[in-house]
């Protein structure tokens, strides 16, 4: 009885918690490089004097789906899309290295190339610092170079060159902000191999109908586990009548 109620009372807990994991993965569905959220579950014992028969269902091994989204092309400059593994560095506003597979790029008043988010895009010295009247232009290699808007449009000019890294998926945590980071705040190594595309965006790799089956799933199980409370309440109920009656 008592391992009945405590798998059911925390498995049913476990259930919102992860309605609302697939319920943040349909609101991202449109966002661009975003990653689901994928979360598994295992039994786990309750210990403590009088507790050897109880078990708890807990969330195990919560991680993101790296499948690559499709790509979409926009034909905008600074719209860039990664080709297969990899991630694009960003300084957070605390100064720390982040990393995101959104290649929406902006250049800000102050000339700095950023995301639409508006946080740095790292390069090989730092943030990128792009001077005005010119055009950006970023190469598959991750090369941000500049065209004068004068009459100077064919003098091409190297400016640095966006850090783009291949961490193990193991070694990345995401933040509540949707960025991901290496554990211990490490900072990954640039890995040449990664590859950009020009004119392009990378779409979320949630699939909307899948979720919402899940969305369906998660409710029938949910109610599976409140009648598992309701049965043991019923058989309590019935066991202290019997008892009362001898």
């Amino acid at each position: 009885m008592d391992r009945m109620i405590y798998v059911a009372m925390s498995g049913a807990k476990q259930m919102l918690e992860q309605q609302s994991v697939v319920a943040n993965n349909l609101a991202n569905v449109a966002t661009t490089g975003f990653r689901a959220h994928m979360s598994a579950f295992r039994s786990a014992e309750v210990f403590g004097e009088g507790a050897a028969t109880r078990a708890f269902v807990v969330e195990s091994t919560p991680t993101a789906d790296y499948t690559p989204g499709a790509i979409q092309q926009t034909g905008r400059d600074l719209d860039v899309a990664i080709e297969g593994a990899g991630w694009i560095a960003v300084q957070t506003a605390d100064g720390s290295e982040a990393y995101t597979r959104n290649g929406s790029l902006q250049v800000n008043v102050n000339g700095q190339l950023q995301t639409r988010t508006g946080l740095n895009i790292i390069g090989d010295g730092g943030p990128i610092a792009v001077p005005g009247d010119t055009r950006v232009t970023v190469a598959g290699d991750g090369t941000v170079s500049t065209v004068p808007t004068g009459n100077q449009a064919t003098q091409v000019t190297p400016i640095g060159r966006i850090k783009l890294v291949n961490p193990p998926e193991a070694q990345l945590v995401r933040g509540d902000d949707g960025l991901f980071r290496m554990r211990g705040n490490a900072q990954a190594e640039v890995d040449p191999k990664v590859k950009l595309q020009g004119g392009a965006l990378e779409g979320s790799n949630v699939n909307a109908v899948e979720a919402m089956v899940s969305m369906i799933a998660i409710s029938r199980q949910f109610d599976m586990q409140m009648k598992i409370l309701q049965n043991a309440d019923g058989n309590d109920r019935t066991a202290t009548q019997l008892l009362s009656n001898r």
